[in-house]
């Protein structure tokens, strides 16, 4: 039997992400997000959701611009830490000895121990209630290089070992169950 809730958001896991933004190293900052996502292919968009208040959502609508940094389980920590402490009273970037690199398409910097990093410029804001959302194109992706697959050529993100965020909780993600169109691919005999 299942039971009526209020409405509520429910969609997990997310991917717990940092992003970063500032245009200068005085006024670079991190802050966890979750309410993210892909918006469309071509072009490249996705969105963050930011509440008004947070001190990182002024630096965003100033500048117009951020990086999507995928964490991993080895930066769990420094992920919440982020995500519950204010850029207003702290240096996060050294407060958790994270290394703010250089970007190419925009002037927020990437966190150099995220395994991607996804430039983005703001195309429109949305008021919705308690967050509003950036709704952004995404210019350049960076990838660390210790995830490509030598022998095929593909990148994997799951070497990496994502940090994923489930209703108030951080998780590693469990084994690989299948692929896209792996329902439908034809046997081999």
């Amino acid at each position: 039997m299942k039971q009526d809730w209020k409405p509520g958001t429910m969609i997990y896991p997310l991917p717990a992400l940092l992003v970063s933004c500032g245009s200068t190293p005085e006024d670079y900052n991190l802050f966890t997000v979750a309410w993210a996502g892909t918006i469309c292919t071509n072009p490249a968009m996705c969105y963050i959701s930011v509440r008004p208040e947070r001190h990182s959502y002024a630096l965003i609508k100033q500048n117009m611009e951020f990086v999507l940094n995928l964490t991993t389980e080895d930066m769990a920590y420094a992920t919440d830490w982020c995500g519950v402490r204010s850029g207003r009273d702290y240096r996060k970037f050294e407060e958790m000895k994270l290394t703010p690199g250089k970007a190419r398409m925009v002037a927020a910097p990437i966190v150099e121990e995220s395994p991607l990093s996804i430039e983005c410029r703001v195309k429109e804001i949305v008021s919705l209630g308690s967050h509003d959302m950036f709704i952004a194109e995404v210019l350049n992706v960076k990838a660390d290089e210790r995830y490509l697959d030598e022998q095929s050529g593909k990148w994997s993100l799951d070497a990496s070992h994502p940090l994923v965020y489930l209703h108030g909780a951080y998780y590693g993600l469990g084994r690989k169950i299948g692929k896209f169109g792996w329902s439908v691919e034809k046997k081999k005999e």
